[in-house]
This record gives structure tokens, sequence and C-alpha cells, in this order.
């Protein structure tokens, strides 16, 4: 990863958490912004582990960082997870996802959820997840099932099959409910713009 990827990372997060894409901003969201220490912390183990220079001086410390606040804020998304610009994490406790899933750019995951790894079956691998989804509380995506553009799932949804774009999917098992979409849920994703 280079350093320009890296700092747009970085900046589509803080923007979708803030708001803003200003140092004041990013310096107070890594001080005080629970969400925010999480996927910077993520994102800094990601990129410093793959520079010769930084491997041995700044990636313990932020392998450090991100292990204390995995265990602080109950949130377990591997660094080595292939994640998409604009990642919001809405609510902190319980959420686990395979390093193995792919999740696409600005995704909002709230607490209680699971993007995990079915091991057999007609479902075996990971989920992967398009852009511009909404992943509500509670909800369980297992196995390797596409969630399509600008899907929402609902809370506590369990997800068996894959998802068209522009869903809404509930229930257990999830059913399409309507093409709505993630609109409204999904926000401050005009990052690329500023």
């Amino acid at each position: 990863m280079r350093y320009g990827e890296y700092r747009y990372l970085v900046g589509s997060d803080l923007y979708r958490i803030t708001g803003r894409l200003d140092a004041r901003a990013l310096l107070r969201a890594v001080l005080f912004g629970w969400a925010f220490k999480y996927t910077f912390w993520m994102r800094t183990c990601r990129y410093t582990g793959s520079r010769a220079l930084l491997k041995y001086s700044v990636y313990p410390l932020a392998r450090v960082m991100l292990h204390h606040y995995r265990f602080k804020f109950g949130i377990d998304i591997p660094f080595t997870t292939q994640i998409g610009s604009g990642f919001y994490i809405g609510h902190f406790c319980g959420i686990f996802v395979n390093e193995d899933c792919v999740i696409g750019k600005n995704c909002n995951i709230s607490q209680g959820v699971t993007l995990g790894k079915a091991n057999r079956g007609r479902n075996k691998g990971c989920p992967v997840i398009g852009d511009n989804v909404y992943i509500g509380p509670g909800a369980k995506i297992v196995g390797a099932i596409r969630i399509g553009n600008h899907a929402a799932i609902g809370a506590n949804c369990v997800v068996t099959h894959d998802v068209p774009d522009y869903s809404v999917v509930a229930g257990v098992p999830g059913k399409v409910i309507s093409n709505a979409g993630s609109e409204g849920y999904v926000n401050n994703v005009d990052y690329e713009s500023k």
C-alpha cells in the first residue's frame, strides 16, 4: 500500500464519521472518537506493515493499539481484511469480520454484526459486500454470499442467499422486502469531491 492510498482511506473514513477532512477533525477523532480510533489503527497497521522502514518502527505500536481497541470496543476486524474507502462503524461491541471477507466502499456496520466464513456446504467461503451497503444491528452474513450495491440488511437478519442491488432484506432467513436500498442510511459519501 502506498502512502497516498493510506491517506485517502483514512480521510474517507474520517469524512464518513465527521463530515470533515481537516487536521483538527483528524486529531479529535483519533483522540476521542471511538469509531474512528479503530478504523484509524486498522488502516495504519495495514499501511505500516507493508512498508519496509515502518514495519520495524511504527507497525509494532500500531498492532498494540489495534489490539487494545479490539478488546476495549469488542470489534474484531483484522487489518488484513480487504475494505474499501469510507468504512463506517455505527456502534461498537460484538462486531466480527473474517479476514477473508471483501467489503466495498462506504459500508456501514452496526453492533452485533458477523461477517463469517462457512467451512462446508454450497456457500463455502466468505461474504463479499458491495458498495454503499448498510448492515443493521445483529445481522449475520455467513458464507460465500454476495451482497449487492446499495443494499440494506435489517436488524437481526440472517442472510442465507445472494442479495441483489438496491434490496432491503429482513427476517430469518432474510427475504427481500423492498427495493428502496440503503438510501438515507449511508451518508457523507461525497468525500471524493472534497
